[in-house]
């Protein structure tokens, strides 16, 4: 199986993570390409409905439930949080999956500022450039403003294809 081409979006809460993500993958979808997105929530999830008949499966003692409608489908597990390459393994091909969260990680990610948190760069090697309202201090590391969505779009796109080219 050819691996997916992955790169992450990550930063502090509210930093404005999930609004990159959401005009990055219309920016691409616009360009083409197909994307798939994963996002890391460090709380329980649940996309059920407490008395729906999916619900009662899971109560139930289901291990996993699918869900199918006319338009979507999803698969509720009950067994631990799965690791990102798990997930990765379950999702179909696309252009480019955009990851949000799995801060620890070792993919490629672009760190996202609001306000002078204390930024992770300087901890991480994988944070490869920085989104933020103000040019960062102390990082050489590639800078853009939060609302440059092409200038980022295009930078994602030109580190997938030079980690192409290297294998």
């Amino acid at each position: 199986m050819t691996a997916q081409r992955v790169f992450g979006v990550t930063g502090w809460k509210n930093s404005g993570k999930t609004t990159l993500v959401e005009r990055l993958v219309a920016e691409f979808v616009r360009r083409g390409w197909t994307v798939n997105t994963v996002k890391h929530a460090h709380h329980d999830v649940d996309i059920d409905q407490p008395g729906t008949d999916s619900a009662r499966h899971r109560a139930a003692g289901a291990t996993e439930v699918a869900l199918v409608g006319g338009l979507r489908y999803a698969i509720m597990r009950e067994r631990g949080e799965p690791s990102l390459s798990q997930v990765l393994e379950r999702l179909s091909p696309a252009d480019l999956v955009l990851i949000e969260g799995y801060k620890r990680e070792p993919h490629q990610k672009i760190e996202v500022r609001a306000g002078r948190g204390e930024p992770m760069a300087a901890n991480d090697p994988a944070i490869v450039a920085i989104a933020a309202d103000i040019a960062p201090a102390g990082t050489d590391l590639p800078w853009f403003r939060r609302d440059d969505i092409a200038g980022i779009a295009d930078f994602i796109a030109g580190r997938l294809e030079a980690a192409d080219r290297r294998r």
